[in-house]
């Protein structure tokens, strides 16, 4: 069975350049402005929920820093 925290511990030992993004940027700063910009009233609970504001603009930093089309992002490891 594959093992996530062993398979991250392995990614930080090669140097991983995710973990650098995470120990150097407080992503939960940009919150607050992220709900202004994102904030919009349902008009009814039907549907699926959306995806955290942060989790989608970690998403679009590290489409733009690896040239990802939407579609390329979707497949990354």
């Amino acid at each position: 069975m594959f093992d996530v925290e062993e398979r991250a511990a392995q990614l930080t030992k090669m140097g991983d350049p995710l973990v650098g993004l995470k120990a150097r940027i407080d992503w939960e700063a940009f919150r607050p402005e992220l709900k202004r910009v994102h904030e919009k009233e349902r008009k009814s609970n039907a549907g699926a929920k959306p995806f955290d504001v942060v989790l989608m603009f970690k998403v679009l930093v590290l489409q733009q820093l690896n040239i990802f089309s939407d579609d390329g992002i979707e497949y990354q490891p």
